[in-house]
C-alpha cells in the first residue's frame, strides 16, 4: 500500500536548522576541510575590514578549550536595532541566512562573503558563539549557543542567550568572534595549528602591509605560540617564499590595474624548473580551480609575450606564435582579482565565473605587461624568459611526437598493454580501481587475488625517473610513466583530459620499506607535476598492506603498525607467532585481497590537494636538486628509529 503525501510531510526548516540539517552544503564537508572552512568564513570578515582600508591588524588564536579566536581592530560590527527586525545588527548577523552588508559596494568595494551566510553557519554549527564589539568608545556583548530543547529533543542552532549588552567602556576599536565547534556536527574538532598558520601567513602576503598575529595556545614550543606576519612586498614577497627552495633566474615581475570594476594585482617570477604554477586569489579567497581571472591573465601573458618577441626579432614573419604553455614554463605567478560582485562555484569558492572579468584582467595584464617587456632597464630579463620559450616549443613540438609514438605503441583498444597491464572486465570507470603495484612478484599476487569485475593490475618493473627533474619529453620517453599514462587514458600535459579517465581509483601499491616508499613518491610527484587534477579530484590512493600477522592456532591478525600488533598480541596471549611482512610479495593471493585489496577490510589513504602552495614547496623540497633543504627537512622529521615508515616521504605525501 503507497505511503499517504500530504501537506503535512513537507518540512519548512527555520532560522539555522537548514545549515545543522545539511551542513556540507555551506562549508563543504563534516571533515577537516568544513571545520578549517569555519575560521576562514570569520576571517574573511576581518579581511574585508583589512582589504577595504578599515583595519590595519588581525589575530587568529586557537585556545587550549579547543575554540578559535578571531580579532580585527576594524569599524565594529554595527550594533543599533534593526529597522525591520527589531533585535541589533550582531544578531540579525549571526542568526540570520543571507544577512550582511556586502550586498552593495556601499561599505565593502570588495569583499571574499557576498552570500551573506558566513557568520550565521559558523554559529550554527557551534556550541556556542560569543561576539565582542568595539566601536563608539563602548564595548557590545553577545552570546549564542546551540542547545537541546529539553521537550522536543531538538537542536537549538545558534541561539541567542541574551541581546546584545553594553558591558563597558573603551577606546578599542573592531571586533572579536569567539566560537567552538561543535562535537556533534563535525566528525574532529581540533583545529590542525600547521593549516590555520600557513593561512595566516599567506593572507599577510596578500594583504600587503597588514599585521597579521596567529597564536597556538595548545603549542610547546615558545618560538611557535606567537607568530606575527607583514609583508611590505606583497605578492612579490609571496612568489620569492614560493620559490624559495627552487633556483630562480629571474626577479619577480609586479604590476597592478583596475578597468571596469575589477582590480588586478599580479606577481611573476621565473625558476629553472619545467612546470608552471599559478596561484589565484579573489578578494583573498584562493581560487584552486582557477576561473576566468586566470583564464585572462593566461591569454593576456601569450600575446604580450609573443608580440614582444616579434618586435625583437626572435619570432619572424613566417613562425608562427608560441604556445601560452611555452611562456609558462618554469613560471610561478600569484594572480589576485578584487571584483566587486564575484559569481563563485558554491559557498566554499574554487572557481571565479563572473564572465566580465576576464576582458578585464586580459586588459590590464596585457597594457602592464608590454610596458614593463619595452623598458629599456627589463630587456635582458624579457630576452632570457622569450629564449626559455623558444627552447620550450622545440622540446614540446618533441614531446607531442613522442606522445603519437606513444599512442600509437600503446593504444589500448589495440594493444592492452601485453604482458603488462591486467584489465579489468568491467566498463564502469566509476567502479573501477587500477593498482599499480611494486614489482612482478607483487604483481603476480595481485593479479590472482584481485576481483577481476573492476580491480586492474599495473606491475611495474624497476623505479620510474623522478618527474620533478625531467621535462615532459623525457618523462614521455620512460616506460614505466607511457605504461600508466595509457592505462588511465586521460593524457597528460595540455592532452590531459580527466573525462578520460578509465579508472575511479589509482591504488598505488608498494611494499612498507624505503624502496616502496620511495616508489611512492616518485609516483606521487609524476601525478603532481602532470597529472594534477586527477590528484586534486580525489582519484589517487595509497595501499595500505599489513606490517605484521599474528597468527595463533587458526585464528590470524593482521595489524598495521606496532600499536595493533601489541592489542593483537594481548588478544591472542601465549603461544602465538608473529611474521613481519617485508614485501607484497610474502603475501600469497588470498592474503592480499583479505588485507590490501578488499573493498570491505583494506585501508586506503586518499592523497588530496589541502595547500596547494605548501605542497609545492613540500615536493621541491624533496624530489628536487637542492639537498641543504632536503637534509635541513629530514633532520627535522626523520625518526630513523622506527622501521616500518620512512617519515620524509610519509609526509611529503601528506603535503601533497
Amino acid at each position: 500500500m503507497a505511503k499517504t503525501y500530504s501537506a503535512t510531510d513537507i518540512q519548512v526548516l527555520e532560522g539555522l536548522d537548514a545549515v545543522r540539517m545539511r551542513p556540507g552544503m555551506y562549508v563543504g564537508s563534516t571533515g577537516s576541510r568544513g571545520l578549517h572552512h569555519l575560521i576562514w568564513e570569520i576571517v574573511d570578515n576581518a579581511i574585508d575590514e583589512a582589504s577595504n582600508g578599515y583595519a590595519t591588524e588581525i589575530s587568529v588564536a586557537l585556545k587550549r578549550d579547543g575554540s578559535c579566536e578571531v580579532v580585527d581592530n576594524g569599524r565594529g560590527i554595527p550594533v543599533d536595532i534593526h529597522p525591520k527586525l527589531g533585535v541589533s545588527a550582531v544578531e540579525v548577523v549571526y542568526t540570520q541566512l543571507h544577512a550582511g552588508g556586502k550586498f552593495n559596494d556601499k561599505n565593502y568595494q570588495y569583499s571574499g562573503g557576498l552570500h551573506g551566510v558566513g557568520a550565521s553557519v559558523v554559529n550554527a554549527l557551534s556550541e556556542w558563539v560569543v561576539v565582542d564589539v568595539f566601536r563608539d568608545y563602548s564595548h557590545y556583548q553577545q552570546r549564542f549557543e546551540s542547545v537541546e530543547d529539553k521537550k522536543t529533543g531538538k537542536i537549538l542552532s545558534g541561539h541567542p542567550v541574551a541581546p546584545l549588552e553594553k558591558i563597558g567602556n573603551t577606546r578599542k576599536r573592531g571586533t572579536q568572534v569567539a566560537f567552538k565547534p561543535d562535537v556533534r556536527v563535525f566528525e574532529e574538532v581540533r583545529f590542525n595549528g600547521d593549516i590555520v598558520r600557513r593561512r595566516v601567513r599567506e593572507l599577510a602576503y596578500l594583504n600587503k602591509g597588514v599585521k597579521f598575529i596567529f597564536i597556538d595556545e595548545r603549542e610547546r614550543d615558545e618560538d611557535r605560540r606567537r607568530i606575527e606576519y607583514c609583508y611590505e612586498g606583497g605578492l612579490a614577497d609571496f612568489v620569492r617564499y614560493l620559490n624559495e627552495e627552487k633556483t630562480t633566474v629571474t626577479e619577480p615581475i609586479t604590476f597592478e590595474g583596475k578597468k571596469d570594476g575589477t582590480l588586478l594585482r599580479v606577481a611573476i617570477q621565473y625558476t629553472d624548473s619545467y612546470t608552471e604554477n599559478i596561484y589565484s586569489f579573489v578578494n583573498n579567497v584562493p581560487t584552486g580551480e582557477g576561473g576566468t581571472h586566470e583564464t585572462g591573465f593566461k591569454a593576456a601573458v601569450t600575446k604580450a609575450f609573443n608580440d614582444y618577441a616579434r618586435r625583437a626579432g626572435a619570432l619572424k614573419e613566417k613562425d608562427n606564435n608560441l604556445s601560452g604553455e611555452d611562456f609558462r614554463e618554469g613560471m610561478t605567478a600569484v594572480v589576485y582579482a578584487g571584483v566587486q560582485k564575484p559569481q563563485f562555484e558554491g559557498q566554499t569558492k574554487g572557481r571565479l565565473g563572473n564572465t566580465e572579468v576576464r576582458p578585464a584582467v586580459e586588459a590590464i595584464c596585457l597594457e602592464q605587461l608590454s610596458i614593463y617587456l619595452d623598458d629599456l632597464k627589463n630587456q635582458d630579463m624579457a630576452q632570457l624568459i622569450v629564449e626559455r620559450a623558444v627552447k620550450a616549443a622545440k622540446v614540446r613540438e618533441a614531446a607531442r611526437k613522442a606522445r603519437e609514438v606513444a599512442r600509437a605503441k600503446n593504444d589500448i583498444e589495440a594493444a592492452p598493454l601485453v604482458g603488462k597491464l591486467s584489465s579489468c572486465t568491467g566498463r564502469n570507470a566509476k567502479e573501477n580501481e587500477l593498482f599499480i603495484v611494486e614489482g612482478d612478484s607483487a604483481g603476480g599476487s595481485a593479479k590472482q587475488g584481485r576481483d577481476r569485475r573492476f580491480q586492474a593490475i599495473l606491475p611495474l618493473r624497476g623505479k620510474p625517473l623522478n618527474a620533478e627533474k625531467k621535462r615532459l619529453d623525457q618523462v614521455l620517453a620512460n616506460e614505466e610513466f607511457r605504461s600508466i599514462i595509457t592505462a588511465l587514458g586521460t593524457g597528460i600535459g595540455e592532452d590531459f583530459d580527466l573525462s578520460h579517465l578509465k579508472y575511479n581509483r589509482v591504488i598505488i601499491l608498494s611494499d612498507a620499506d624505503q624502496d616502496g616508499a620511495h616508489i611512492r613518491a616518485i609516483l606521487l610527484t609524476f601525478f603532481f607535476r602532470y597529472m594534477r587534477e586527477l590528484v586534486a579530484e580525489g582519484h589517487v590512493f595509497i595501499g595500505m598492506p599489513p606490517l605484521y600477522r599474528a597468527k595463533k592456532g587458526s585464528e590470524s591478525v593482521y595489524c598495521y603498525d606496532e600499536k595493533e600488533l601489541s592489542r593483537a598480541i594481548r588478544k591472542l596471549g601465549r603461544g602465538y607467532t608473529v611474521q613481519r611482512y617485508k614485501g607484497l610479495g610474502e603475501m600469497n593471493p588470498e592474503q592480499l585481497w583479505e588485507t590490501t585489496m578488499n573493498p570491505n577490510g583494506r585501508k586506503l589513504l586518499q592523497v588530496t590537494i589541502e595547500d596547494l602552495a605548501e605542497a609545492e614547496r613540500r615536493v621541491t623540497v624533496l624530489m628536487g636538486d637542492k639537498v641543504d633543504p632536503r637534509r635541513e627537512y629530514i633532520q627535522a622529521y626523520a625518526n630513523f628509529n622506527r622501521e616500518d615508515t620512512f617519515e620524509p616521504v610519509a609526509a611529503a605525501e601528506e603535503g601533497v
